[in-house]
């Protein structure tokens, strides 16, 4: 037994530790963001439905906005900065509520999925009424 206990400790201490889980980022933000570049990268808006807060990347769960890099055409070009400078305006805008995305947290590049909310209202959906944005249907279509 003893022989066993002195195998069983070391073999315990050499497993390594497994990273702490990403920060959930659900509920209410009040942060000011720019928009990111080399520079910036905490509090910033990537593209359209893309921010990051708290060194974690957000994607607009609701919403497909427009590519800005790369961008497939001009109008995809214009359409996509016009998207990126009306989010950053918005999250700029006040206090906003992030919600769960429901059955999914995360997309296949790792980013949070959450719904941008502000007294109950998607920010999201004024993108799409405001034509910078389309509803989300499970897959991407081409803007040009």
């Amino acid at each position: 037994m003893a022989r066993l206990f002195l195998w069983v400790i070391p073999a315990l201490l050499a497993i390594p530790a497994t990273p702490a889980p990403a920060r959930v980022l659900i509920g209410v933000v009040d942060a000011r963001f720019r928009l990111c570049s080399h520079a910036v990268h905490e509090q910033c808006v990537v593209d359209g439905d893309t921010f990051r807060l708290r060194g974690q990347r957000i994607r607009i769960a609701d919403i497909d906005a427009p590519e800005i890099r790369p961008s497939r055409c001009a109008r995809e070009a214009d359409l996509g900065s016009r998207a990126t400078t009306r989010l950053l305006a918005l999250l700029n805008a006040g206090r906003f509520t992030l919600q769960p995305w429901p059955g999914r947290d995360t997309d296949r590049h790792g980013r949070l999925l959450r719904v941008v909310t502000r007294r109950g209202e998607s920010l999201g959906g004024m993108l799409v009424d405001e034509g910078l944005a389309r509803p989300w249907t499970g897959q991407r279509r081409p803007w040009c």
